[in-house]
């Protein structure tokens, strides 16, 4: 037989094309997000609002923005910007000035953040879902010299008023509330044209832009410092990889007080001269209307979204779409392939970032379940490594030598990368949080060689051969049990594809005379859920270590705003059934099936009676 026809060198044929393949996606991905990138590292004059109004300028009134009831024009949106700029500085905003803006989404309120950018300003965007203390925190940590809020939410910051340490200016964005000044009122008296350049503050891409804050799943949210360089570098290379072009139209239903979706989703294309389709918020059985209605060619996405989407009943537009491309990140494995054939998606690009780090990656030729890739040749322009991880301390380990190691592939560890402070290279810079001790807390010295710096994204993955990197867990939500690490993200994988569980939430609860943290999983679920084919669905494919020892079934899982899984009163609740109303399902030691957890059954574990 020819050696061309035997069956391994078939597949070395297969591999060595498929290898090439990718190499070709990243290098045109690459590139095209590169050039775009490049023209923002070389001008440092030239910031997002002067961008902005050049292409205004050139696509005048196409549509910039459009929303249910509302369309703004690239001419309108940089107009409105002027008088926000003008209200700004005449209401005494200087250059670093921070003015605090809660506002749902819509196309006003990106108007408002680039007119604050261009005064100088700095605008932090409050986190709509936020209440009480916590709201209040991330007011007081900015002091912002205003507060803009509008009066549909107006209730929502108003709890938020016995905790308040400010003596900023309240400005209303509409009417009802009688002890602010009206905004919208006030900016209709500032004049709409370009800025002269008297009008106009030394800007430079090193100053800072905006203030966007940390989720906050695990404690209180932190204020990440963007400058504006970070905004057009986000906004330009996300611009570059998606391939914008004028005729797209990108639908975005994430909140626009976040990174996702106003200085990346909209930020690409409004640097392209696209639409950005808006929605206030998402909504399952609204998603596929809007995205056909409005013809959008683009949407993005956060892996939560994808699953609800999933979950969904049949859509009778869910196929009819013109979609090009869903952009995102936080797909799992588990629905990757379901979820492109389903809705028949022609291209999914996944990546990886954080809003405050500088570690960045993009799965350009589609490689299911990676997060992102490498490729050699860029290794020494994005230099990222896994170090090995010791999880009793939540620390990168360190050798003999006093150094990281760094882990082989295959071998799960946490994502770092080198911190450069360089002109040349802006991209390698961390910019911290309004709070110095955030910052400190989020940098690793002395890693490979005595002085360095690398930024800790607090990010569990691993890496095969060919650079593709792998998501497994948020450090943190990993935990011990039996002596073994358990990534509650692959737990989450493994029950998620049986039948009749629509969601998981997984993490550790401790349990008295144990060490270690037990597993748990909050489920939702199916009315006809067959709990006994689970636990055989789980003792099939979860090692014992790793099987939830406890569950609760709960009607709909509590997220975020950006759609994360919050755990922090869960683990709280931990599995307490005089606490807790949802019913409560135990993994039975003796008699190695799930069974209803109540009060006798809960206080044997706590005695100890019952040993796990």
């Amino acid at each position: 037989m020819p050696q061309a026809l035997l069956p391994e060198a078939a597949g070395e044929t297969m591999g060595f094309i498929e290898r090439i393949k990718s190499e070709l996606a990243y290098v045109r991905g690459a590139l095209r997000a590169l050039r775009k990138v490049s023209s923002a590292a070389k001008n440092r004059n030239r910031t997002f609002p002067d961008l902005i109004e050049d292409i205004a300028r050139e696509h005048g009134d196409r549509p910039a923005m459009i929303a249910e009831n509302e369309r703004m024009s690239y001419r309108e949106y940089n107009e409105r910007a002027n008088q926000y700029a003008r209200w700004a500085i005449a209401n005494g905003v200087k250059k670093g000035d921070c003015v605090a803006l809660m506002m749902p989404n819509k196309p006003e309120y990106m108007a408002a953040w680039l007119g604050i950018a261009r005064a100088g300003g700095v605008t932090a965007c409050l986190n709509t879902n936020l209440r009480g203390p916590v709201l209040a925190n991330c007011v007081n940590i900015v002091e912002p010299k205003h507060i803009i809020v509008d009066t549909a939410i107006a209730d929502g910051f108003h709890s938020a008023d016995p905790f308040l340490q400010t003596k900023a200016e309240y400005w209303a964005y509409g009417s009802g509330v009688d002890a602010w000044k009206r905004l919208d009122e006030a900016l209709d008296t500032f004049s709409r044209d370009p800025l002269e350049a008297s009008e106009r503050p030394k800007l430079t891409t090193s100053d800072r832009c905006l203030f966007i804050y940390t989720s906050g799943t695990t404690g209180m949210p932190k204020a990440a410092n963007i400058n504006h360089y970070r905004v057009l570098a986000i906004s330009l290379g996300f611009n570059g990889a998606m391939d914008m072009k004028p005729e797209d139209r990108i639908y975005v239903c994430l909140p626009l007080y976040h990174t996702t979706g106003s200085v990346l989703a909209s930020g690409a294309a409004l640097t392209a001269g696209a639409s950005v389709v808006i929605r206030e918020k998402f909504s399952a059985s609204q998603f596929w209307d809007d995205v056909v209605d409005y013809e959008c060619t683009i949407f993005q996405y956060i892996g939560e979204l994808c699953r609800y989407l999933l979950n969904s009943p049949t859509h009778p537009k869910e196929r009819q779409h013109k979609l090009r491309l869903a952009c995102g990140n936080g797909l799992r494995p588990d629905i990757w392939e379901d979820f492109k054939n389903r809705f028949a998606i022609p291209k999914i690009l996944e990546w990886y970032a954080a809003t405050e780090g500088n570690a960045v990656f993009f799965n350009f030729d589609g490689k299911v379940g990676s997060v992102g890739r490498i490729p050699k040749w860029a290794e020494r322009r994005f230099v990222t490594e896994i170090v090995r991880f010791d999880y009793s301390s939540e620390e990168p380990k360190r050798g003999p030598d006093g150094f990281c190691m760094k882990c082989a592939p295959g071998e799960v560890g946490e994502v770092i990368s080198q911190i450069i402070d360089d002109p040349s290279r802006p991209s390698q810079r961390f910019e911290g949080y309004a709070d110095p001790k955030a910052t400190e807390k989020k940098i690793l010295k002395d890693v490979f060689e005595k002085g360095d710096m690398w930024f800790r994204t607090g990010d569990l993955m691993k890496k095969d051969e060919m650079g593709y990197f792998y998501f497994i867990d948020r450090i943190g939500d990993t935990f011990r049990w039996k002596g073994e690490n358990v990534a509650t993200s692959e737990v989450a994988e493994a029950i998620t594809v049986y039948p009749g569980v629509k969601d998981a939430n997984v993490f550790g609860v401790a349990v008295p005379n144990t060490d270690g943290r037990a597993g748990m999983a909050s489920l939702v679920v199916e009315e006809a859920f067959d709990m006994s084919g689970f636990y055989a669905h789980v003792e099939r494919h979860l090692p014992r270590y790793a099987r939830p020892i406890f569950l609760r079934l709960q009607q709909s899982m509590e997220m975020t705003g950006t759609f994360k899984q919050r755990k922090v009163d869960l683990v709280r609740e931990g599995f307490d059934p005089n606490r807790i109303a949802d019913p409560l399902y135990m993994l039975h030691p003796e008699k190695q099936t799930y069974v209803p957890l109540d009060t006798g059954l809960y206080e044997e574990v706590e005695s100890g009676d019952l040993r796990l």
